[in-house]
């Protein structure tokens, strides 16, 4: 994937800071869990011995669950009842951590889907929803709601599922407002028409919802893809983004197009793909990223979540295992480059490991160096050991060093058992290393002070800490050399 290691630099550090703001048709997903062993002798129909019961948000509170699974701040918005489905519904939003403040109580109820599921098979579903129009106070406090949250937003999602929440007037006016302040629109159409999204900066159709938007078959692609060029100029929106099932999903822009490939996995269930593939994007490009590496990140987490059963959000963990998983690093190597040691560093923190870090010339190793790396290892789960390049070395040592150049400097270290990772820097200091990786510990010797150690206040800064080892005295590599240039007395020579 391109930009791979920016990638993962974004969901680990940057995406925590970007503010999304979806508004749409919030609903109570409700799944009743159990096993069907025979027909009812009452009716020609299964009868299913219910196991229990389960509740998730969806609809536009499924886009918002994605968001918040991929670490970002969450405002939802739209309308909810007074109800029982709504109580639950508020509880299973903040509890995950969703901004609530851009709803709007209804006098309809909330819209609630109830799925009897078998064998993770849908037996049947059941919805609860008023069809009417609400009134036009409502749609005004919406509105006015809306408007007030863009406002603060990075991005703004539209999320349509036809229900009555996106008004032509609310939708105008939002992407107005969105335009002038220069942050992205997305939008999940249901309408036959999508001339109420115009001005967006993508709209995110199916095959069969743009099929039915441009009167074109869906199974003539090529037709398809020119209508829907023909769409992107005639909307003013900026591209398209067309989900294309096994196929993948197709960006549609008014002269070309790209196709991202979807990744062969097992598909049980594609209840909310859609919500993830849109949740994805937006983060991504207000985050500043290309179309076509949003596209491709999307992609993975689509794969994601249609392999579980029912409306599951994607997690930023699941997405940096897959991420990191298809980066094929070649075998458990330690020795590893930037590009190879961010992408290691973002597989570890998945899983929950503590980052060490530690740097040196590590020129001669001797027992001090062994130490010091057996007590960093002490302080977390994985230990990252920067050695300065050999021309690092020249600068910092002077013209005869190093004694042993970089690459086997990096081999020894790398065959210790209590370091997982050797990277080589050519800078006169660690810093800008430092602050790529964002170690969660930083050690050095007992010849520093928190004070002089290089990195400290940055480590610090974000909640790291900085430990001081005590050395092992009369060991140094500049200790070695020095007796190893020393003549030897006879004395000291017939002993040897």
């Amino acid at each position: 994937m391109k930009d791979l290691s920016r990638i993962l630099s974004l969901i680990e550090e940057g995406f925590h800071s970007v503010r999304v703001l979806i508004i749409g048709d919030v609903m109570l997903d409700r799944y009743v869990w159990g096993s069907v062993d025979r027909i009812s002798p009452e009716a020609p129909v299964p009868v299913l011995r219910s196991m229990n019961t389960t509740m998730v948000p969806g609809g536009a509170a499924n886009v918002a669950m994605n968001l918040v699974g991929l670490g970002v701040r969450t405002i939802q918005a739209g309308f909810w009842g007074d109800d029982a489905e709504q109580r639950e519904l508020g509880q299973l939003l903040r509890s995950a951590g969703v901004d609530l403040s851009g709803m709007i109580q209804s006098g309809h109820p909330t819209i609630s889907k109830t799925r009897v599921m078998a064998h993770r098979q849908q037996l049947l579903r059941m919805d609860i929803e008023n069809a009417a129009d609400r009134p036009l106070s409502e749609q005004d406090a919406l509105l006015e709601r809306a408007l007030h949250e863009v406002s603060e937003a990075d991005a703004i999602i539209l999320s349509d599922y036809a229900k009555g929440t996106l008004s032509p007037a609310l939708c105008g006016a939002v992407i107005e407002k969105a335009r002038r302040r220069g942050i992205p629109v997305l939008v999940d159409p249901k309408d036959k028409s999508f001339a109420k999204y115009a001005g967006a900066t993508t709209i995110c159709p199916n095959l069969a919802e743009l099929a039915l938007a441009t009167g074109v078959e869906r199974n003539n692609l090529p037709e398809l893809i020119a209508a829907g060029q023909r769409l992107v100029a005639e909307t003013g929106i900026d591209f398209l983004t067309v989900t294309m099932s096994e196929k993948g999903i197709l960006l549609v822009f008014p002269d070309s197009s790209v196709h991202s490939r979807a990744r062969a996995r097992e598909v049980f269930d594609v209840s909310g793909a859609g919500d993830t593939v849109i949740a994805t994007m937006a983060v991504c490009l207000a985050s500043g990223l290309e179309a076509s590496s949003a596209v491709d990140l999307s992609n993975v987490a689509a794969g994601i979540v249609v392999g579980k059963t029912g409306t599951a959000p994607i997690s930023r963990n699941e997405l940096v295992v897959e991420l990191t998983t298809s980066a094929a690093i070649a075998g458990p190597e330690k020795v590893l480059g930037d590009e190879q040691l961010l992408v290691r560093i973002a597989e570890w923190r998945a899983t929950g490991h503590r980052i060490v870090f530690t740097n040196g010339c590590f020129d001669i190793l001797h027992i001090g160096h062994i130490t010091l790396l057996e007590q960093c290892r002490q302080f977390g789960d994985k230990l990252i050991v920067a050695i300065n390049s050999d021309a690092s070395v020249q600068c910092l040592k002077g013209p005869t060093r190093p004694v042993v150049k970089q690459s086997d400097r990096a081999r020894v270290l790398a065959a210790l058992a209590s370091t997982d990772a050797v990277t080589i820097f050519d800078e006169q200091t660690p810093l800008n290393l430092i602050r790529r990786i964002r170690p969660d510990v930083l050690v050095k010797g007992g010849d520093y002070t928190t004070a002089t150690v290089v990195g400290a206040e940055d480590v610090m800064s974000w909640g790291g800490r900085v430990e001081i080892v005590p050395i092992v005295p009369g060991h140094s590599t500049s200790n070695i050399i020095s007796r190893m240039n020393t003549p030897s007395s006879p004395e000291t020579a017939a002993t040897r």
